[in-house]
């Protein structure tokens, strides 16, 4: 469903889901039905952005890295100390973070509904 080239495809391949596991796993489709929104919330985006939207992983590695780096020094003083730490991984090329796909689109406004960033 996240690999479709459109939002309404997307939607269209989740009613699909719904009604096949609707019969084999009703607990399945009731998980989806209700968090269905929050799922496919970067089809709301340009579609240049929906692979660095849907994706975590540069996330997850940043922030494995930056827990092993912090374990070490058991606390940090403030935020600053930790955004400190990270930018010095950075400029050292220590960690480095994959390019945003689609960072031409990102001044574009999302779609009429709102974005759940919670989720």
């Amino acid at each position: 469903m996240i690999y479709t080239e459109t939002a309404k495809e997307t939607e269209g391949r989740r009613k699909v889901f719904l009604r096949k596991w609707r019969l084999k796993c009703r607990a399945v489709a009731d998980s989806l039905e209700e968090d269905g929104e929050a799922l496919f919330a970067f089809t709301r985006l340009p579609s240049s952005q929906w692979k660095s939207a849907r994706i975590t992983n540069a996330i997850e590695r940043l922030h494995e890295e930056l827990k092993r780096r912090i374990k070490t020094k058991t606390v940090l003083p403030s935020a600053e100390t930790a955004a400190m730490l990270f930018w010095a991984l950075l400029a050292s090329g220590q960690i480095s973070m994959r390019k945003v796909g689609g960072w031409k689109t990102l001044g574009q406004p999302p779609a009429k509904s709102s974005i759940d960033l919670a989720a």
